[in-house]
């Protein structure tokens, strides 16, 4: 037979078991017997700057130097091998050292009052130049998709740690009882890394991202099974939630706080859920300005989605759109994504700032590295003029929730391979990302396994310099 600590003290000890029994228990339940709510809003650390997230996550990779990272350098070096002495002792996946040169494929041009250079593939995005804040010098350890893609989203390349969005509703708590705190979405055909992205890790499971579906039940095992009604449905959970309320006063395991708070949950979402799926009330004009057609799943219906999500009072949401893994035809590719995802992003930033939500809410748009200048090619693969993964280098851009306006941030060399210019790593985006929601990195932990976690592990800098 398997003790626990609540049991040892609940049946031995007397006097200093109650004690300690009462101890334990503080926090496992309210004054009235009640669960507590484990989504409670909680204090930041200090006065945060956003309320809200929204993270563009562009899986696959796009190619910065195809959309933010002009290099006229490399047009003139095409066909030519990059010098050795530029590649050290990277190793490539799909390419050989010594493979030659790429050019740019598309024009650019600068846009706005802040002169930021981007691809003539932007052409909505070109319009809210000076509401980006542009980040040239991202750089990452991690080299494949599944790997950089959790590093990125968990601060950690292996499945198993929390995710920053679970972070973020573990130390701020929701703002809505009505829909999941953090939601995750996805517009394309899978992602490398898989729900780890979005888990939980050792938290709590209450803090994991909830899937929401393109088409038909937004959410999963929410809709009430045929033939009950809702008299026996608010019954059946009133004694599940009370037997979990006894097993909870009793366990205190922190997942069977997070199996009531579902199941209450559940039965909200019943009306919230399709209640924030319907478009109908949305204007003709703004359905347009996201080139949404609202009975057809896409990445436009997803950035409006996302908009109305933050709008009820979810705090993090991501939005995964895969498919810019461009290890051939990377013009292409580019031309394809950005067909389906430039007017989106572009409109989600000019909506929010319209309604006064820009400002409390930060946007993220970017992949998990970049893409090199040497061409890949390899006809045994039927793959040519695309690129392979390029983890020193690469782009993303944010807008909103307190960060500079108008600002592009860090610098390449003139073959756009290493970072020359204010080197931003993954660690120190969380870390900012975090400080623009009020947590400081290093304050914000979990005891696990005998040691205090954080999202940055023991890494990571504030990137001031891009903070309003």
């Amino acid at each position: 037979m398997n003790l626990t600590r609540r049991h040892f003290f609940q049946h031995c000890g007397h006097g200093v078991g109650k004690i300690a029994l009462a101890s334990l228990l503080t926090g496992a339940t309210t004054a009235r017997g009640q669960a507590p709510n484990p989504l409670a809003p909680r204090r930041p650390h200090f006065t945060p700057k956003a309320r809200a997230v929204i993270h563009l996550f562009m899986a696959g990779a796009p190619s910065q130097l195809e959309l933010f990272d002009y290099k006229p350098r490399l047009a003139q070096l095409e066909g030519r091998p990059i010098p050795p002495e530029v590649i050290g002792g990277q190793r490539y996946a799909f390419i050989r050292h010594d493979a030659a040169v790429l050019g740019p494929r598309f024009r650019f041009s600068r846009y706005g009052q802040s002169g930021a250079e981007l691809s003539e593939m932007l052409p909505h995005l070109s319009t809210v130049a000076d509401d980006l804040c542009i980040i040239k010098s991202v750089r990452t350890d991690q080299f494949n998709h599944g790997p950089a893609q959790i590093f990125l989203n968990t601060g950690f390349a292996q499945p198993g740690r929390p995710s920053f969005g679970s972070w973020v509703v573990y130390g701020l708590g929701a703002e809505t009882d009505n829909l999941p705190a953090f939601v995750v979405m996805s517009t394309g055909t899978g992602i490398s890394g898989g729900a780890a992205n979005w888990a939980s890790g050792f938290l709590p499971t209450v803090y994991a991202g909830v899937r929401l579906r393109n088409s038909g039940e937004p959410i999963l095992n929410v809709a009430s099974p045929q033939g009950i009604d809702a008299t026996l449905e608010r019954e059946t959970l009133e004694l599940v939630t009370r037997l979990n309320r006894e097993r909870l006063s009793v366990l205190g395991d922190p997942e069977i706080a997070t199996r009531i708070n579902a199941y209450e949950m559940a039965f909200r979402l019943q009306t919230s859920a399709p209640e924030l799926m319907d478009l109908r009330g949305e204007s003709r004009a703004t359905l347009d300005l996201y080139g949404c057609n609202p009975e057809q799943p896409s990445f436009a219906r997803a950035c409006l989605v996302a908009r109305r999500l933050v709008e009820r009072g979810v705090r993090f949401v991501n939005i995964y759109h895969e498919g810019w893994d461009a290890h051939t035809d990377v013009a292409g590719n580019v031309r394809g994504n950005c067909r389906t995802t430039d007017q989106a992003s572009a409109a989600l930033v000019k909506d929010l700032k319209r309604r006064g939500l820009l400002d409390s809410t930060l946007v993220i748009w970017g992949g998990e590295f970049g893409r090199t200048p040497m061409v890949e090619s390899n006809p045994a693969l039927g793959r040519s003029l695309g690129r392979d993964h390029h983890p020193q280098a690469f782009t993303i851009w944010l807008a909103g929730g307190g960060v500079k306006r108008g600002l592009t941030y860090g610098a390449t060399d003139e073959l756009g391979f290493h970072v020359v210019e204010n080197p931003v790593h993954i660690h120190d985006l969380q870390a900012t990302f975090l400080h623009l929601l009020g947590l400081d990195h290093e304050r914000l932990t979990y005891h696990y396994a005998g040691r205090d976690f954080r999202l940055t592990d023991v890494f990571g800098h504030v990137v001031r310099d891009i903070l309003a």
